[in-house]
């Protein structure tokens, strides 16, 4: 069989863990017994706000939330991509981390952060890459697919497909889209971007409307599936086959 994927488009509850955190694992618990790789947004455990409040809804990734979540993949039975703030001693991250039933396998923290979150975050300084279900597979968060060098990195890397959680803004739905796609033709790799959905109304913040449009990309950047803006999930059948074919097609790691 086939690897399946499944892009958990959501609405956040920003600066509640716990509100989050129940929807994750519900999700989970819903999806088709077939999915491998479940994945959710940026920051989809804690929210974001650009001032001290996100200090306290910071979690860190050995804590309680990701050890649930751990317990949580190991009943669904597949991997899972969750976005969060990161409570670090050496300060604070928009991370994603990738679980499996046994634990973290790798926390993949943004390195390219975006407008107020350059206040109150720490870029990350690594790339992340790690072996799942599609092969090896390289880890990005929104922004980041603005950098045509991360995209060169990766297929420096030879990953065979990228994951990229994001909240991204309505109003520039066309460039999330643009984006993935892009990065699916640049390296000949499958892309699949879990977006957040939703609107952030928290006090005395900028009230914001998400994208949603979670999607699969296929290897020659065409569309294999999409979302609109309803929270539901995007399960796909990646066929092994189709990357063998563009890549032989293209040559690009002849």
């Amino acid at each position: 069989m086939p690897p399946t994927v499944a892009a958990c488009q959501m609405a956040v509850d920003d600066l509640d863990v716990e509100s989050n955190l129940e929807t994750v694992e519900s999700r989970l618990s819903g999806l088709p017994e077939r999915v491998d790789i479940a994945c959710f947004p940026e920051q989809a455990l804690t929210g974001f706000v650009a001032d001290d409040r996100i200090a306290e809804a910071a979690i860190p990734r050995d804590g309680e939330a990701i050890e649930r979540l751990v317990e949580t993949a190991a009943d669904a039975d597949c991997d899972v991509l969750v976005g969060f703030v990161e409570d670090a001693e050496d300060g604070a991250y928009n991370a994603a981390a990738y679980l499996d039933g046994d634990g973290v396998v790798a926390v993949y923290r943004k390195q390219h952060l975006w407008g107020g979150e350059r206040e109150v975050l720490d870029p990350g300084d690594s790339r992340v890459t790690v072996k799942t279900p599609l092969g090896k597979t390289g880890l990005l968060t929104c922004y980041d697919l603005n950098f045509v060098e991360e995209s060169a990195a990766m297929t420096d890397k030879r990953v065979d497909a990228l994951l990229v959680p994001g909240a991204w803004p309505a109003t520039h739905s066309d460039n999330w889209r643009l984006l993935l796609r892009a990065r699916a033709l640049d390296g000949v790799r499958w892309v699949l971007g879990a977006g957040r959905t939703g609107r952030r109304d928290v006090e005395d913040a900028p009230v914001t409307d998400y994208a949603g449009r979670s999607l699969c990309v296929r290897p020659d950047g065409g569309l294999r599936a999409e979302l609109d803006r309803a929270e539901r999930d995007l399960v796909v059948d990646i066929e092994p086959s189709v990357l063998e074919s563009h890549r032989e097609s293209v040559g690009i790691f002849e």
